[in-house]
């Protein structure tokens, strides 16, 4: 069966538009890049002079005549601009995260259903290539019974940056945007955990967020361990997992971010692979291994996302997955300030 392009406008002009949505919707057939809202119109007419040019978000949500409308602005409007666009009746993609609090993401939820439209967040690390390649590891038990599972994304930025990623105090700090990947990630693998034991710092001179968190997620028969700092000035740990039957580790960030920053096309299924230098390890009683990292493929979520609207489906991550990602962020908090293990109500 065959569908016509969706027409797809985007919220701000930023990193996130630019690098992790406009290079796929400009080269998937499923998109028609139709629309974008920014002050920085000059660029947008050198960049896109095709492109549909509105001063302001709503501007845009209330004139352009897009289907799709993805949100990159910053995580405290997330909300209020999700809202106006599906009361607008628009498909809506929000990067990530989803929104700053709870009962903002139910209002939402509630919301898409009620207008029957599609509501999903980018949680685009999901097709990240390393972490494809430990989830299929894990389903293979190539580990033997899994005991601890460790996910680190770890910068060296000692300094505070004047940018709302590390100002804003609704839905700003390390844990709600690098956090966020973590606990989407280990919610992919193992679900709702049954405790969290966190440690939410704020370490750096001048800082105003959480530039550090250190976050237990209690199952039944393992431990999952997510941190995130920015005092690694070393060469960074990914993943490590271990079981009864050895352990894998793997250094380094997956290449589709750095490709993507370098202008390379998403237009191929390995275009942005690793090389052999960045393949992560496997180690048991009888030595190590090379394992050679899944192909990342972030292109998947948008064409998953197309057949979502297409077909009037499940999104490839759904808004109902995403609230469950902030839930954890409000738990960890919380564990943090109370300096205690926090038993988990899966509702």
């Amino acid at each position: 069966m065959t569908f016509s392009s969706i027409k797809t406008a985007i919220i701000g002009y930023g990193f996130s538009a630019t690098t992790f949505h406009i290079p796929f919707i400009n080269t998937l057939p499923e998109f028609e890049f139709t629309a974008v809202s920014t002050r920085n119109r000059e660029a947008v007419n050198r960049d896109w002079p095709n492109v549909q040019h509105y001063e302001s978000a709503q501007d845009l949500l209330n004139h352009s005549d897009a289907e799709l409308v993805i949100i990159t602005a910053p995580n405290d409007v997330h909300f209020e601009l999700a809202k106006q666009a599906l009361e607008n009746g628009k498909h809506v993609i929000i990067e990530k995260p989803f929104v700053t609090n709870i009962a903002d993401g139910e209002a939402l939820i509630a919301l898409a259903a009620e207008k029957n439209r599609i509501l999903s967040v980018y949680h685009n690390r999901r097709w990240d290539g390393d972490f494809l390649t430990i989830k299929k590891m894990i389903e293979e038990k190539r580990c033997g019974e899994l005991k601890h599972f460790e996910s680190h994304f770890d910068r060296f930025r000692p300094e505070v940056r004047q940018r709302w990623r590390e100002q804003a105090t609704n839905g700003g700090g390390l844990l709600f945007d690098l956090g966020s990947h973590l606990i989407d990630q280990a919610l992919v693998l193992f679900g709702v955990p049954d405790a969290i034991t966190a440690q939410c710092e704020i370490m750096r001179e001048g800082s105003t967020n959480v530039d550090y968190f250190n976050i237990v997620l209690h199952y039944p028969n393992h431990l999952a361990t997510l941190h995130g700092d920015l005092f690694s000035a070393g060469p960074n740990k990914r993943f490590t997992v271990k079981g009864t039957q050895g352990s894998y580790e793997k250094y380094g960030l997956d290449p589709q971010e750095a490709c993507l920053i370098a202008g390379v096309l998403p237009n191929k299924p390995q275009w942005a692979n690793e090389t052999s230098e960045q393949y992560g390890h496997f180690y048991d009683a009888d030595g190590v291994e090379t394992i050679t990292t899944e192909s990342g493929c972030y292109q998947q979520y948008f064409q998953e996302l197309a057949l979502a609207i297409n077909t009037n489906t499940a999104p490839p991550v759904t808004a109902t997955d995403a609230l469950w990602n902030i839930k954890l962020i409000a738990l960890a908090m919380e564990s943090s300030r109370q300096g205690k293990t926090l038993t988990i109500d899966k509702w």
